[in-house]
């Protein structure tokens, strides 16, 4: 019988996996590449001094926390070279797409020689919604796992082509690359197109999710910065983003709050929410990247989704 490796999204569903019977080793992925500066050697020294960076940076991270957290755990993850299966535990949003074909890219150069599936979470019943992983039932994720997709050389070689046009600084370059898709990444195309509208809008200045965050102000009046916070959380589409993220972009948008509690615009945060007034010149940051991109050097033309560099 084939020794299996499990590589996880993260540490709840890890803890989750340890409890069904289902054998192999397990990795747990602890990065959020999804945000900040990337580039496309994944696991090389520059790769993790950028990450390490970004994380101090944007998240207070501490040199420790990164080494004994995610360094470590990504050295362990080198070692393991025995398992002749190799499965990806990732979801449908952007958060786990990203990190998803960054190990694909890792996998290809690493792992050559192993059988790689994938068990992705997302579209799990006759229903709409697309399922996280930790909302499934133990059978449905058995079930999941018994159905798990042994991906083609051919679907790791895109995974590892979308990774590398991620880091790139050419955002339009990915976007038609995602319309090519036609690999077993079901989800990959749908995420990138999430991932295009995380730059600043022509009309205002702020991306899709920061637009959502001052109309959510201004209709649902949270009582406060959490509150405003579980409100993104519950409506954010494809993204998959965590407290940690919304939190950081209230904190970003500060100046266009009177206050957080209860939660109110500015009289320029409520023309910059009805477009207009162009926020962009206040709140564009040279040290925000998007992938290889950084953020404000293109703008998000609303009306055709299309991308215009500046």
């Amino acid at each position: 019988m084939a020794k299996t490796l499990h590589i996880t999204n993260g540490d709840s569903f890890t803890s989750i996996l340890k409890k069904l019977d289902i054998s192999g080793d397990i990795i747990t992925w602890r990065e959020m590449l999804c945000e900040g500066k990337t580039i496309n050697e994944v696991g090389s020294e520059s790769f993790w001094r950028q990450r390490y960076e970004f994380l101090n940076r944007a998240y207070k991270i501490s040199k420790d926390t990164f080494i004994n957290r995610t360094l470590k755990e990504y050295r362990n993850l080198c070692n393991q070279k025995s398992q002749e299966e190799i499965v990806l535990w990732f979801e449908y949003d952007l958060f786990c797409q990203v990190n998803m074909i960054a190990v694909l890219s890792w996998l290809k150069k690493n792992r050559p020689d192993a059988d790689i599936f994938l068990a992705c979470s997302g579209n799990q019943d006759n229903s709409e919604k697309l399922y996280g992983l930790a909302e499934l039932s133990k059978e449905q994720l058995k079930k999941l796992y018994e159905n798990k997709v042994l991906l083609s050389k051919d679907d790791i070689e895109y995974g590892d082509y979308i990774w590398q046009l991620y880091c790139e600084n050419n955002p339009i370059r990915l976007q038609n690359a995602i319309k090519q898709n036609q690999s077993q990444l079901s989800y990959l195309s749908k995420a990138i197109e999430a991932h295009l509208h995380r730059f600043p809008s022509l009309k205002n200045g702020l991306n899709e999710l920061e637009n959502k965050m001052l109309q959510k102000t201004i209709q649902q009046k949270p009582e406060s910065k959490d509150q405003l916070v579980v409100e993104m959380l519950k409506d954010q589409g494809l993204y998959g983003f965590g407290d940690m993220q919304f939190t950081k972009m209230a904190n970003s948008l500060r100046p266009l709050f009177r206050s957080f509690n209860p939660a109110k615009l500015t009289k320029t945060g409520v023309k910059v929410a009805e477009k207009i007034e162009n926020y962009y010149p206040n709140i564009r940051n040279e040290k925000e990247y998007l992938g290889g991109t950084p953020k404000y050097s293109f703008l998000f033309l609303d009306d055709s989704s299309q991308l215009l560099k500046l």
